[in-house]
């Protein structure tokens, strides 16, 4: 009987407060990941935060997963890094130059990542999911859980500051700007001398005004207060940037941040053990916010760190207006097929990393919750959140493993909760941004220590030596891989690699039991598939050459799978016939038989117990 569609299950018991005080908890913890991943992208804060609230909302509506939170990730803003950069580029070539092509080229990517999503669940491809096997699933939660704890060590450290105190960027060279011989620069076409260097400034030549300034081989323009060259001996270099340099904290900062992680995984550790009525998480993040505030301690906030990443703070409530101006915000991006080639295959690489980020953390709050999901409902709801995030202004984003850990911890099993991060993280935004400044990053950082630590299978340590060694190999493989290069590719080998496992397996399988009967004919009972694995080891089984004039082949106990298994039959009784030998099969599945009947100009066989069958002729 197909399942009806209800867009809430009112026969669910839910528990309010639990909801209520998780959806609250996992916003905290959104914050910090989304801003930071957002400078990943080079975007607005408020285009991550936004966008975190667009799709979390809707998926927490309409998703086939009630209890999976789901928002800006990193995985999905690290595919359209390059993208933005080169959307940029093509921005100041066009007849009108506009700086900031690559945030329109994004939202138009984000719509087509969502639409692309959308037909995906339409077409039911998220039952796929079910092929990904155990060890793929936990190599990917282990893989994610290592990527979430080496995202936190980032926030071990802080901006270094150029000469004008400014944050400091990582040059690269490019091409020879200017040549440099004793004190002079000299322009390299001409040779005539621009500039004198004295000390560390750069005099013009002519007026003796200073131009640039050198700081740790960088050169800076004054008047714009910004790196502009790389100094080496034999001239200055154009520069290309990448990205902020950084170094870790030390001193007093690096203590007190040591020491409030600590605490906040304390509280989240032993709180649970004293009253289950108030959420560890929660409870940890004000405690050690007070702590902050109250002790005077010279800690880094949500403020610091989005101001120091270069943005302005949140001041929300102005940029969003805008975005909500719809035909102003898309008024500026060329509807074109060049617009269409350049962003599809960056939609299509998020659409499919978010999907499968999606379902596999789906697969996981069903084995925690001991529930199912609606694979197919939830593409369809995360396809959604990102068309009407996309369309607003927003970035795009799927579900999050860390925060829907978080959300479970804190007792979230239904839709509220994901309604509730969404409107708690969309007031912040609006209205109490200047209090969420206030929260110390090091309390973030200490709850998504404790989700890793939940998250992580610990048992895979266990397990290792007493299953198969092609499973241990896989199950490293891919928490490796989702590590170093990237979620989906992870997944993609991992399923490749326990298939051809599988087809390997399978193909030593197949087995031939040989005997003559009263009349002299010989009979093959073959057990085990034969498919494209098994049809080398197939062809071997039989001695054509020694056999009498009549063989029979019995499929009883196996199948022909494939049309590599159709060539190898052909192959067999190609050989038969040229050594004048008859070869019938018997007990073929209508499977079998359909796959015979669409192979009928490679296969010529008599099947003895379909005389009507049409490729079927009497040798």
């Amino acid at each position: 009987m197909k399942k009806k569609f209800k867009l809430f299950d009112f026969t669910q018991k839910v528990d309010y407060k639990n909801e209520v005080l998780a959806g609250l908890t996992v916003s905290l913890a959104m914050i910090p990941e989304v801003v930071a991943f957002a400078f990943v992208a080079q975007i607005s804060p408020i285009v991550a935060l936004f966008g975190a609230f667009v799709v979390g909302i809707v998926a927490a509506t309409l998703g086939g997963r009630p209890g999976l939170i789901s928002g800006a990730a990193g995985a999905v803003a690290v595919i359209f890094v390059d993208m933005i950069q080169k959307g940029h580029a093509k921005g100041l070539l066009m007849d009108t130059p506009i700086e900031n092509m690559g945030y329109f080229y994004l939202i138009a990517a984000v719509v087509m990542m969502g639409v692309i999503q959308v037909l995906a669940g339409f077409f039911k491809l998220g039952k796929f999911v079910r092929l990904i096997p155990n060890p793929v699933m936990m190599g990917f939660v282990n893989g994610l859980a290592i990527v979430i704890f080496m995202a936190q060590l980032g926030m071990f450290k802080e901006n270094n500051k150029d000469i004008f105190g400014q944050n400091k960027r990582n040059t690269e060279n490019t091409e020879l700007a200017y040549s440099v011989e004793g004190n002079s620069v000299r322009d390299v076409a001409s040779n005539s001398v621009l500039f004198n260097i004295v000390g560390n400034s750069i005099q013009n030549a002519e007026t003796n005004e200073e131009t640039f300034v050198i700081s740790e081989g960088q050169v800076f323009d004054v008047k714009n207060q910004r790196v502009v060259y790389n100094v080496e001996d034999d001239g200055f270099y154009k520069v290309k940037i990448a990205g902020v340099s950084k170094s870790y904290l030390t001193g007093s900062k690096l203590y007190i941040m040591i020491g409030l992680v600590l605490l906040t995984m304390l509280i989240v550790w032993g709180l649970p053990r004293l009253t289950t009525k108030i959420p560890a998480a929660l409870t940890a993040i004000l405690v050690v916010t007070l702590i902050v505030i109250f002790g005077n301690l010279d800690a880094i906030n949500v403020g610091g760190f989005i101001r120091d990443g270069g943005g302005e703070g949140l001041n929300g409530l102005k940029e969003i207006k805008d975005k909500l101006d719809v035909f102003a915000l898309w008024s500026n991006l060329p509807f074109n097929l060049d617009t269409l080639w350049f962003i599809f295959p960056y939609a299509f690489l998020a659409a499919s990393v978010g999907l499968i980020e999606t379902l596999m953390t789906m697969n996981l709050v069903d084995e925690i919750t001991d529930t199912r999901g609606s694979g197919n409902r939830e593409c369809v709801a995360q396809g959604t959140g990102n068309i009407l995030s996309g369309f607003l202004g927003g970035t795009g984003g799927c579900g999050m493993i860390g925060q829907t850990v978080i959300n479970l911890k804190a007792g979230g099993r239904g839709r509220l909760s994901g309604i509730m991060m969404a409107l708690t993280l969309l007031t912040f935004i609006l209205f109490a941004d200047k209090y969420i400044e206030q929260v110390p990053i090091a309390a973030l950082v200490g709850v998504m220590f404790m989700m890793v630590i939940d998250t992580f299978a610990w048992s895979s340590f266990r397990i290792l030596r007493k299953i198969p060694m092609s499973d241990a190999f896989v199950l490293i493989l891919v928490s490796a891989v989702t590590v170093f290069f990237d979620l989906a590719i992870a997944v993609f080998v991992g399923v490749i690699i326990s298939a051809l496992v599988f087809a390997w397996e399978n193909a030593k399988r197949i087995r031939a039991r040989k005997f003559i009967d009263e009349n002299g004919v010989k009979h093959y009972e073959i057990f085990g598939p034969l498919f494209f694995g098994s049809s080398q080891v197939f062809g071997d089984k039989f001695d054509v050459l020694t056999d009498p004039k009549e063989v029979i082949i019995d499929f009883k106990e196996s199948r022909v799978n494939d049309m590599s298994g159709v060539d190898a039959l052909n192959k067999i009784t190609e050989r038969y016939q040229k050594a004048g030998k008859k070869v019938q099969l018997k007990h073929l599945s209508k499977d079998c038989r359909k796959l015979l009947a669409n192979a009928e100009e490679i296969i010529d066989v008599n099947i003895i117990e379909d005389p009507t069958y049409k490729v079927a002729v009497d040798l």
